[in-house]
């Protein structure tokens, strides 16, 4: 990889990760519990340029420098660690040549909300609270998903072609 290169990448890694914090912490909707927002469009922006360990980075840097500068209750390292993983779950479907609605969109919004947004980040949020009712939180935050997931699909498509034209100026 060439110096210039790494120095670009590096910086726009940073400018997405100050994107995605000022989208998560401001401009965001937040409950116990719940977060709606848009602060996974510029982790899905790098996925789909750089791929996946850049939109790994970008989302747990995201997640860490939002939660030490901006709280919104104790830092608990499972929600960095899974935001980094969904991060890099958009690169590995998004980052290729041609991309299909099913499955390179389809997939990674499902696993990305369903799995890893509701079951494990629903985890953490019961263990970081010490609530013994897991299925509680679950069907407290089942409404959060039904909204994020038709979100996701509707702008996954207008980022990429967005993504197509940015690629021009490489």
């Amino acid at each position: 990889m060439k110096k210039p290169y790494a120095l670009r990448l590096m910086a726009i890694c940073a400018m997405m990760t100050a994107l995605a914090v000022v989208l998560n912490r401001f401009c965001s909707i937040h409950t116990a519990g719940w977060t709606i927002g848009f602060a996974f469009v510029p982790v899905a922006m790098t996925a789909i340029l750089y791929g996946p360990a850049a939109a790994a980075v970008v989302g747990g840097l995201a997640d860490l420098v939002g939660a030490l500068l901006f709280p919104f209750g104790p830092y608990f390292p499972g929600f960095t660690a899974t935001a980094a993983l969904m991060g890099a779950v958009y690169g590995w479907f998004l980052y290729r040549e041609k991309v299909r609605f099913f499955p390179h969109m389809l997939l990674p919004a499902l696993i990305n909300n369903l799995i890893l947004g509701l079951v494990v980040n629903t985890l953490w949020v019961s263990i970081l609270y010490g609530s013994r009712t897991y299925w509680g939180w679950f069907v407290y935050r089942l409404p959060e998903y039904a909204i994020l997931i038709p979100v996701n699909l509707i702008l996954l498509p207008v980022l990429l072609r967005l993504a197509e034209q940015l690629k021009k100026y490489r």
